[in-house]
């Protein structure tokens, strides 16, 4: 085990913000996290567990320990005539956990295709994307208690797992290193259409009776076109979630803004938070380095140098204006630091 110090957190975060920690290592292996995480006394902490670095805005510098985690591994643990068990860890990243999966012809991930990040913080806020989430999935996973510094397994009904939520966003937050996940796939795949443009790219694409890896197809076309490659322009993806509101006030808005765009959300409505910044002419602004995506409103971009700060200040903007408009408040997505 080697912890480094004074380390740069830039090629390790998608933002691309040139942070740096006092004390940085890497676990390659599941038994590895646990070693390095039981080594560390109190000099130090506080401890930043890292994936992808996909979800993450450094503002400043790191006093104390990032751990990596990077290790990986895909296996099928079980399986019956409808379903697969697939357990990938925590280091392995996403995107290629999806497209291994797809081309197995398991289902069930396939909208969840190009996000970036890693398997390990899938679950923390429950990724989703075009009317699937992570949880839709979900069966369990191993994660490594810092307090007790034992292994502990949480089945879904453990995780709460809400809308861009789970109990280790909110009251295990810090507390828990995920080892792996373990996703329950179907062997004959139901496939999830309706939402965004998926038919629509599907029919452009003219594959007749789609699989699920055309599904996947037209998930990354879509996403290539709306949203920023963090390789050439740094990003988290959505920054902002999508406001929730009670069908009382929806009618209020609705009232005053006719072409508010909205989607329904159990007892609730979902806004769309990318209409909303739009509205209020954010959509392709810059100040300084930080700006607003040119496409996709949602996502806030570093075109060069911007610092976390920067970006945050910038995201603040977005919030009272957005706040002062529509009387609707946005909450922030990403994992500030």
């Amino acid at each position: 085990m080697q912890i480094r110090e004074n380390v740069s957190l830039k090629p390790y975060n998608t933002f691309g913000i040139d942070a740096r920690t006092r004390f940085f290592a890497e676990a390659m292996t599941e038994e590895a996290v646990i070693s390095i995480a039981e080594s560390l006394e109190e000099v130090h902490h506080p401890l930043l567990i890292l994936g992808g670095g996909s979800n993450i805005l450094l503002t400043k510098d790191f006093q104390g320990t990032v751990l990596r985690v990077s290790a990986k591994g895909i296996r099928v643990i079980r399986e019956n005539e409808e379903n697969v068990w697939v357990k990938a860890s925590a280091g392995e990243n996403w995107d290629d956990f999806v497209s291994y999966c797809v081309a197995q012809g398991w289902g069930g991930l396939e909208n969840l295709s190009g996000i970036p990040g890693n398997a390990g913080t899938s679950p923390v806020q429950n990724i989703g994307a075009y009317g699937v989430e992570m949880s839709d999935t979900f069966d369990m996973l191993e994660a490594f208690d810092l307090e007790t510094k034992e292994r502990r397994t949480f089945l879904k009904s453990e995780c709460r797992f809400g809308y861009r939520e789970s109990i280790f966003k909110l009251q295990f937050k810090g507390r828990y290193i995920i080892l792996n996940v373990t996703f329950c796939l179907r062997k004959k795949p139901l496939l999830c259409l309706d939402y965004g443009n998926i038919r629509a790219e599907l029919e452009r694409m003219k594959r007749g009776v789609p699989r699920v890896a055309d599904v996947r197809e037209a998930v990354c076309r879509i996403r290539s076109r709306k949203l920023p490659d963090p390789v050439v322009t740094g990003n988290a993806g959505s920054f902002f979630k999508n406001p929730v509101i009670l069908p009382e006030e929806f009618e209020r808005l609705k009232g005053t803004f006719p072409g508010i765009i909205s989607f329904p959300q159990e007892n609730k409505i979902k806004l769309a938070a990318a209409w909303l910044i739009e509205q209020c002419g954010w959509k392709g602004k810059r100040k300084g380095e930080a700006g607003v995506h040119s496409v996709q409103p949602l996502v806030l971009v570093n075109h060069g140098n911007a610092t976390g700060k920067e970006i945050l200040e910038l995201s603040e903007e977005i919030k009272r204006s957005v706040q002062d408009k529509f009387g609707v408040t946005l909450e922030t997505e990403v994992n500030v630091i």
